[in-house]
């Protein structure tokens, strides 16, 4: 049972019902209402619990990234318990779990449009963070003009883009390191819309995490790939969900002040040795 009362607490809309969502949750949401939100509603009941029952006040509902108006939907329910200050966008799907078109329109297409009506509505003061991926720093760069038609082109344009229309994407590892460039450039020009309200959000790129999905990974065909990854990163190891968290708290707090528009690469240096170490690919 949530602990709650008659007065307006400030919001924290939550998207993604995994653990990288709960343990940052769990590092800056005490004394807010957090609104958790998942597409499959049974998920966002589970983290919800475990969350009420540690003291916190967290209310489930049912959301879908891809659709405008489940994101609306969800904003006026927050703003329904008091005014919105925080956001944490962890919802997603990976490249395993998803074709190309869901991986573009969730990932992609869906985090553009959070972002953009979280932003319509976040208080002075107000913060957020979106997870993205070390995948999208793991292709070629691309010109100055991809780059800035993924972070300025308007929302409901942005999968009629040449460089992300299905016969240029080739499989699903391409989608979603596309989807978290993107992630990342609409970070940035958001953050200047964001600033006009007072407010501030950032981007974190995770690499291995280990969560009850990064485990199905582990034993499933893509179980070496990833096990080589992080045995040839300078950690030595895959990350943990609470120090992405240990991220997002400084991001989200008053020592973070000074910190919008930026991404925060955490993947125990595997994308180091990615380009200038042993896990350089072989020509």
């Amino acid at each position: 049972m949530a602990i709650s009362n008659t007065r307006k607490k400030e919001v924290m809309i939550v998207t993604g019902a995994g653990q990288l969502s709960m343990a940052i949750a769990r590092r800056v949401g005490f004394g807010m209402k957090i609104v958790l939100c998942d597409k499959k509603k049974e998920n966002a009941d589970v983290i919800a619990k475990i969350m009420n029952d540690a003291g916190f006040d967290v209310v489930p509902m049912e959301m879908d990234l891809s659709c405008r108006e489940s994101i609306l939907n969800l904003i006026a329910e927050a703003q329904k318990y008091g005014p919105i200050t925080k956001m944490v966008n962890g919802a997603g799907v990976s490249p395993s779990q998803a074709p190309i078109e869901a991986i573009l329109k969730v990932d992609l297409y869906g985090t553009a449009v959070l972002l953009e009506e979280v932003g319509k509505v976040i208080v002075e003061g107000g913060c957020g963070v979106t997870i993205s991926s070390q995948s999208g720093w793991r292709m070629p760069a691309l010109t100055a003009e991809e780059d800035e038609l993924l972070a300025l082109t308007p929302t409901e344009e942005l999968l009629e883009l040449d460089i992300l229309k299905p016969e240029n994407i080739r499989d699903t590892l391409h989608a979603y390191q596309m989807a978290k460039r993107c992630n990342e450039k609409r970070v940035m020009a958001e953050a200047v819309k964001w600033g006009e309200r007072g407010a501030r959000i950032n981007d974190i790129a995770p690499g291995i995490i280990v969560t009850p999905l990064a485990i199905d990974e582990f034993n499933g065909p893509r179980g070496d790939f990833y096990k080589n990854m992080f045995a040839k990163c300078p950690a030595g190891r895959p990350g943990t969900a609470d120090e992405v968290a240990n991220v997002a708290e400084l991001l989200m707090s008053d020592r973070g002040a000074f910190i919008s528009g930026s991404t925060f690469l955490i993947d125990g240096g595997a994308t180091a040795s990615y380009y200038y170490g042993p896990l350089k690919p072989q020509e």
